[in-house]
């Protein structure tokens, strides 16, 4: 009885189990049928989509058709008008003719005669080869080519679900391949070396520098990014993840970095190991901007105090940076030199890359290496060379700028652009404030960003050139010029 009791036990176990199994079943078939309402809703609708695409095709189709019909009748009725009134117009000088023949008189005959028949030969000229022609053909070539989406159509069909594959595992940073430069940073990063899993892209996130929320800068299957456009003596935090089909993976360690703060030396110290190769890139020739004046150079003494309105502004800018900071101590510089990279292909380099000229007689345009989104630049362009009186532009602009025209045709640039005589501003090809006052061999033009102010001045040979140029601009600037080759320009410190 013991026996048969525990027998009976597990029995009424698997019973009870059996029971819940059944409940189970009954419940998955109530799913399947709401399941298959549900799905078949959904496949009549994706193909009603693809059938009301399809309409919509053909009525652009057929619009085609009868425009291409509309225009073949009205060639076909021009020429009709066209022939008709010839045929009225040939027919009433036959006529006339014949009448003419008739004429007893051969005197008064022989006075018409040769007019006559010069209009008859003019009027068979004017049925000369072509003119009896159509000029339009009955046939409609226009041939629907529906092999593809016939063949689209007969492989429509269900596509079954696979088994995904893993999320990949979080990305390395390499920091030996890491580095900082004035205001950019060159990022670089790896897959574990024992991963498997594969990579379809990297997503390359930054703060705004303040320790504020990251945001994506690079998206991509790149290993290696340069990010440009930092703000200079700002601290950054980056970091890395890696995506695929299946996902996104887990963000990499966060790496800190620090922009360009040294200004007693063209070395920086980096905030981690730099390749030597990599770290002797960063020794660049003086063409600088800097975010405060040095005690020989100041504002006052090197731009003359003016009296008028317009020549105040820019010392009133200058003024600001030496309140603002120290003047002893000397803040963010940024050394920077003309870059091949960006410039259009007519741009000659030389010094360097501190001078340019160019090799066409049509204006040209070349970048700074270094671009600026906030606090006080000066910088200084001599003229080495000025033939035949040309009108080099200076100025500032995006990194996308035309290359092929005078800066400031678009409106990605904003410049001055000066002769022998007299200058004006331009941006959007939008030219104001003309000024007399031009350059010669051996000028020095100015530039003054201030992206506190968010204005932009420009001085020949040290005495400011009209009043401010432009106002409220805001985004990130690279220095730029303009030149054919009639002119050099090089570059100075600032």
């Amino acid at each position: 009885q013991s026996q048969l009791s525990q027998a009976l036990n597990g029995l009424s176990d698997r019973a009870k189990e059996a029971k819940e199994f059944l409940v189970q079943l009954r419940n998955m078939v109530q799913q399947i049928q709401e399941n298959s309402v549900e799905f078949e809703a959904c496949l009549v609708a994706q193909c009603d989509a693809l059938i009301d695409a399809l309409n919509r095709r053909k009525a652009q189709l057929l619009a085609r058709v009868n425009k291409e019909h509309e225009h073949k009748l009205k060639v076909v009725r021009d020429q009709i008008s066209h022939c008709t009134v010839k045929l009225r117009q040939t027919t009433g000088l036959m006529e006339y003719c014949l009448e003419v023949i008739k004429e007893n008189d051969p005197s008064g005959f022989l006075q018409i005669s040769d007019a006559l028949i010069r209009r008859v030969h003019l009027t068979e000229d004017q049925w000369g080869k072509g003119t009896l022609t159509p000029r339009m053909t009955t046939d409609f070539d226009l041939n629907l080519d529906n092999a593809p989406l016939l063949q689209s159509i007969h492989q429509l069909d269900f596509v079954q679900m696979k088994v995904s594959s893993p999320v990949p595992a979080p990305p390395i940073l390499q920091l030996e391949e890491c580095c900082t430069h004035n205001n950019s940073a060159t990022l670089s990063w790896k897959q574990p070396p024992l991963s498997t899993v594969q990579v379809e892209g990297y997503i390359l996130e930054l703060d705004d520098g303040n320790g504020g929320q990251f945001r994506e800068v690079y998206v991509g299957k790149e290993t290696m990014c340069t990010v440009d456009g930092l703000h200079f003596n700002s601290t950054y935090s980056a970091r890395v993840k890696a995506f695929n089909k299946s996902g996104v993976s887990p963000y990499s360690k966060t790496l800190v970095l620090q922009t360009s703060e040294d200004t007693q030396s063209e070395e920086q110290t980096l905030p981690f190991p730099v390749p030597l190769e990599r770290s002797q890139l960063r020794r660049m020739s003086p063409f600088s901007s800097t975010l405060n004046l040095q005690p020989s150079f100041s504002g006052r003494s090197y731009f003359e105090l003016r009296s008028s309105a317009h020549q105040l502004s820019l010392h009133s800018s200058l003024q600001s940076l030496n309140s603002a900071v120290d003047i002893k101590k000397m803040v963010a510089v940024a050394w920077f030199s003309f870059d091949p990279s960006s410039a259009h292909a007519d741009i000659i380099f030389s010094n360097d890359n501190l001078t340019v000229t160019c090799n066409s007689y049509d204006d040209r345009v070349v970048l700074g290496k270094t671009g600026f989104s906030k606090g006080l630049h000066y910088w200084e362009l001599s003229i080495d060379r000025y033939d035949n009186h040309p009108d080099p532009a200076f100025g500032v602009a995006r990194i996308d700028v035309l290359k092929d025209a005078m800066l400031g045709k678009d409106d990605k640039a904003w410049a001055m652009y000066v002769d022998n005589n007299r200058s004006w501003f331009m941006h959007n090809n939008s030219h104001t404030n003309r000024t007399e006052g031009g350059i010669t061999k051996g000028a020095t033009v100015g530039v003054l960003l201030d992206l506190t102010r968010r204005t932009l001045t420009f001085s020949i040979n040290e005495d400011q050139q009209g009043p401010v140029a432009f106002e409220n601009l805001e985004g990130l600037f690279f220095p730029a010029v303009s030149l054919n080759r009639n002119v050099q320009v090089r570059a100075g410190s600032g």
